[in-house]
């Protein structure tokens, strides 16, 4: 990709799922917005492909990296050292003036060859519950950006901000009729969405399959959206063509924020990416947490959304299609508590959490608020995204 002789460039190492890759995106658009150029560092899985395949103007270079797992340690160690090897030719090739992670497995190349090479490294932990990688890699970083204020508690940096979480700004811009005109639904009618993040939940779909008779037979009047993921998306059309309800039934949908956008309610794993999304657009929703997840961190971010009554929480032991049933019929039935709800998750939207990040690394560069309206985020942040340090004083 031809670059803007003279501008400078920042790294953003995300991907591996959706809940990595599209805050990485939003970021990158708000460095372009500031005369910095941004180059992604994701994974080669499929999710990555089809989220980076419409981003304009930023350069996507695709890492062997792979996730560390119980079997095949040594051939994650292999695709380690070599996306290391990588991102050292990427880096000297072009230095750039800093590193951006994301966290998960795909953010660990991109910081080793920062941290050896004297970039600075910045990182975002998007969880309740922070992950193995920012964990480690948050001693030596120069400011860590967090989602959730409990998440910076568990880190070891003296420059914690709650930034909030980067969205991008298609999900500040929507319109209802238009959401539900774009898929074919009748925006006088609720609509319930279904999905369970970047890559499915196949425990949803099933959960889902013996639920829709019962809901169809209370609430005919209401259509639903459902992402799948690769499996169970001929399995769901049957479904809901079998009840006789107007369904959208997708493996994946890339303008999330047009199903986001004409939903009533959701039914949705508890990544913190969807729930950010989530809370932009003000989609009340039932979260069934991915029960496996390390650290179970997705039941402490349902947890954060629900004591701020922001959502309702299921166990995926206790989500049986009656009770599942039961909740979206007494919601839908309830406005009062929806609007209640989508007041609440307004408190978990930070609108310029792209922004914030951006302006800390064009810092770097002498680029911070070029090209922007947005106040520069160094300045003092609000009740809602305040700078910490660890030990509770201001930065």
């Amino acid at each position: 990709m031809e670059r803007e002789r003279g501008s400078p460039l920042a790294a953003i190492a995300c991907g591996g799922t959706g809940g990595h890759l599209f805050p990485g995106v939003a970021v990158a658009r708000a460095l372009k917005e500031r005369g910095v150029e941004a180059q992604l560092l994701v994974s080669s899985k499929a999710v990555d492909e089809i989220g980076t395949g419409w981003v304009p103007g930023v350069e996507v270079v695709r890492l062997p990296v792979l996730p560390f797992s119980g079997r095949g340690v040594g051939r994650s160690v292999w695709a380690l050292c070599k996306s290391v090897r990588v991102c050292a030719g990427l880096f000297r090739r072009r230095r750039p003036c800093a590193v951006l992670a994301m966290g998960g497995f795909a953010s660990a190349p991109a910081v080793v060859c920062a941290r050896l090479m004297g970039i600075p490294v910045f990182l975002h932990e998007a969880n309740a519950v922070p992950g193995r990688a920012n964990r480690w890699f948050s001693r030596f970083a120069r400011e860590v950006f967090v989602y959730f204020p409990e998440a910076g508690r568990r880190l070891k940096n003296r420059r914690v901000c709650v930034s909030g979480m980067p969205v991008r700004g298609e999900f500040e811009r929507l319109d209802r009729d238009r959401c539900c005109q774009a898929l074919g639904l009748d925006a006088q009618l609720p609509v319930l969405l279904v999905m369970g993040g970047s890559q499915g939940a196949r425990p949803l779909n099933g959960l889902m399959e013996k639920t829709v008779g019962m809901l169809a037979a209370e609430a005919p009047e209401l259509q639903y959206v459902h992402l799948t993921g690769a499996h169970d998306a001929d399995l769901m059309r049957r479904a809901y063509e079998k009840h006789g309800v107007r369904a959208v039934v997708e493996a994946f949908f890339r303008e999330m924020w047009i199903v986001l956008g004409a939903a009533t309610l959701a039914v949705t794993r508890a990544g913190a990416s969807s729930l950010a999304e989530q809370a932009a657009v003000r989609l009340p929703a039932i979260l069934i947490p991915f029960p496996y997840a390390a650290d179970d961190h997705q039941y402490h971010n349902a947890r954060a959304f629900e004591q701020s009554d922001a959502a309702c929480v299921l166990r995926q032991s206790d989500a049986t299609p009656e009770t599942v049933a039961k909740l979206v019929l007494d919601l839908l039935r309830d406005r009062r508590r929806l609007e209640m709800m989508g007041q609440a998750l307004g408190k978990w939207h930070v609108k310029y959490a792209a922004e914030r990040i951006a302006d800390a690394l064009a810092g770097l560069a002498g680029r911070v608020g070029e090209g922007s309206s947005v106040i520069s985020s160094r300045a003092p942040c609000d009740s809602e995204a305040a700078v910490l340090g660890a030990n509770g004083r201001s930065c």
